[in-house]
């Protein structure tokens, strides 16, 4: 896309448009929902050069003018990267600089960078149909990953290929910005984090996709900008025309493509009415979470980087409830060394100021990019990951331990075992927590000496063995995404039975609640830090259940906020008791509803 002239920033964008009906015919395209929010707007299509890509022969005299021509479009890409990376402003998103790095060691990938090379010359090929051939093979190979989150990052490879092929192409292709960006959506069959960087230059109101999924670097992305958006909605790129106006229900997935005159005021009622409530809602940032009938409330934040640390202060977060190490392993070829982890919690540690910070263990199954070696197995999520994976990995653990507690020297910082099912598991744990301890003694480095150690509840197995864990761990935070896939026997991540993926489930609910209410009789700590403690349709379920600490998304604190405080713990408490005496879905669901109504 082209760059605008230099924009206002987001806070100035102006907050009411005026759009008009737009004569096309109307239909609806569904997709996943990514990031919450109405976009109202025209059109904004985005070309792909990969559709356009034509096969033909070259003289043998042209070969090695063709593979320069392809070297010289690698290095413009490179150069584009680099120069992106160095012009983001520090209030970027730091996912968008793991993406470009991510994007720079594809492109510098023997792979990409040099075997096309070696197709031009031995089937005197354009060099564009050469870097395609070497693109399709590539993606052969990840679609045959197991693990989702490696078989997602093939578009990151296509993203990569689609750059080099418009420099080689020419920017004559490259669409046009629109001349008012607050009212543009971007429409694309995809979007690389580096065409994602000018949402955060431009105003754009939102985008849709047709490829892509709920963890791919575009919802990410999206996120963490507060950006209405939909992915995965296969066609809307095809069907959708320039200028076009169209709605964007970021929640409900719903694309809808020159609405009427009533749907359109509709959802600009809608529109109107989420921001004002969202202005509303900064109101409470220092508001304590108090219910009516004065039971105290800890809301915390879920993070993955540092940098996340800034938006839970400005949600008025009380600590961090999950610190999700593992991303900092992600995207890279070395592990992080112990001083760069240190440097990451203690950075975290010393911003939430005395507030609590828990720092969970690396949370990942073994893949390439973690050891190079692949032992992910056949089924990666029942497989060797999270804390399996670092007790099979004692020096990569012991690495990461040390770092902990030399940070902890430096806030309350607190350690966290996900995945566990066994207690020799926890037994295993503290005994490398030993060992580091008597390490970091022998070296004279201050550490917190009483740093609490804490387990997930994620798999049912642990849910129904509490009185074991409990004896040795000194909180708990239950997990409800990994909880809920578990229990019911369905991968969250597949589109074909996503739909059956329900935390609502009668058997989904008995296991968090009688987690909650066990460490509570036990005084033991208990949280939720899965999608449930973020959801505004749960927090009534789980004040009812007993549970007085919560961990989300920092964009989530305030509307939870504002839930807490509208709700009495004594009317909600016989309504979830009556949600744990039935064993009907539907009926549950009801009674759910009854409850937030």
């Amino acid at each position: 896309m082209k760059v605008a002239p230099e924009p206002k920033t987001r806070e100035d964008a102006p907050r009411t448009v005026h759009v008009s009906p737009h004569t096309g015919p109307s239909f609806t395209l569904h997709g996943a929902g990514v990031s919450g929010g109405i976009a109202i707007g025209y059109a904004h299509l985005v070309s792909t050069a990969r559709h356009e890509v034509a096969h033909y022969e070259i003289a043998a005299k042209d070969i090695e003018e063709e593979v320069r021509r392809f070297n010289d479009a690698v290095a413009e890409v490179r150069g584009e990267l680099i120069g992106l990376h160095t012009a983001l402003p520090a209030s970027a998103p730091a996912e968008i600089a793991a993406f470009l790095k991510l994007h720079l060691m594809i492109l510098d990938d023997a792979h990409l960078s040099q075997q096309p090379c070696m197709t031009i010359r031995t089937r005197r090929c354009n060099a564009e149909w050469a870097l395609m051939q070497q693109m399709d093979m590539l993606l052969q190979q990840f679609d045959e990953i197991q693990d989702p989150y490696l078989r997602e990052r093939k578009h990151d490879i296509v993203q990569v290929v689609e750059r080099v092929l418009k420099a080689m192409m020419g920017s004559v292709r490259a669409p046009k910005a629109p001349t008012r960006e607050e009212i543009a959506i971007v429409v694309a069959h995809d979007l690389s984090p580096a065409d994602m960087i000018l949402f955060k230059q431009h105003h754009f109101a939102g985008f849709v996709t047709d490829v892509g999924g709920v963890t791919s670097h575009s919802a990410i992305v999206a996120r963490s900008l507060t950006i209405p958006a939909i992915v995965g909605l296969h066609r809307a790129r095809d069907l959708v025309r320039e200028g076009e106006l169209l709605i964007v229900d970021g929640k409900e997935g719903v694309l809808i493509v020159n609405p009427d005159v009533k749907v359109l005021a509709e959802y600009q009622f809608r529109s109107r009415r989420m921001e004002l409530e969202r202005q509303k809602l900064k109101r409470l940032r220092s508001t304590p979470a108090r219910t009516l009938d004065g039971e105290l409330v800890d809301l915390q934040v879920n993070i993955e980087l540092p940098q996340d640390v800034e938006e839970a202060r400005e949600a008025g977060a009380t600590g961090v409830g999950l610190f999700r190490s593992e991303f900092l392993f992600l995207n890279r070829d070395d592990l992080p060394s112990e001083d760069e982890q240190f440097e990451a919690y203690r950075k975290v540690a010393e911003a939430m100021n005395g507030l609590p910070v828990t720092v969970r263990t690396l949370d990942l199954g073994a893949d390439k990019s973690i050891n190079g070696a692949d032992r992910s197995g056949p089924n990666p999520a029942l497989g060797l990951r999270a804390i399996r994976f670092c007790l099979a990995e004692p020096q990569m653990f012991m690495t990461q331990l040390r770092a902990i507690l030399r940070a902890s020297h430096y806030g309350k910082i607190r350690v966290l075992i996900p995945m566990l099912a066994h207690m020799h598991e926890i037994e295993q744990t503290f005994a490398a927590l030993a060992h580091t301890r008597a390490t970091l003694d022998q070296l004279d480095i201050p550490y917190d000496r009483s740093i609490a150690v804490g387990g997930m509840i994620e798999i049912p197995a642990a849910a129904l063995s509490l009185g074991v864990f409990m004896r040795k761990l000194d909180f708990l935070s239950i997990g409800t995404n990994d909880l809920t896939q578990y229990t019911l026997a369905i991968d969250r991540t597949d589109d074909t039975v996503a739909h059956l993926y329900d935390p609502l489930h009668p058997a989904v609910l008995h296991l968090i609640a009688n987690t909650i209410r066990s460490a509570n009789k036990a005084n033991i700590p208990v949280a939720v830090c899965g999608e449930m403690a973020g959801d505004l349709g749960a927090t009534r379920l789980l004040l009812g259940f007993g549970l007085r600490q919560f961990s989300m998304h920092p964009s989530q604190v305030l509307a939870v906020k504002e839930q807490v405080l509208r709700t009495s713990v004594a009317e909600v408490e016989p309504v979830a008791r009556r949600i744990l005496r039935t064993d009907d879905p539907q009926k549950c669901l009801a009674l759910v509803e009854r409850l937030n109504g």
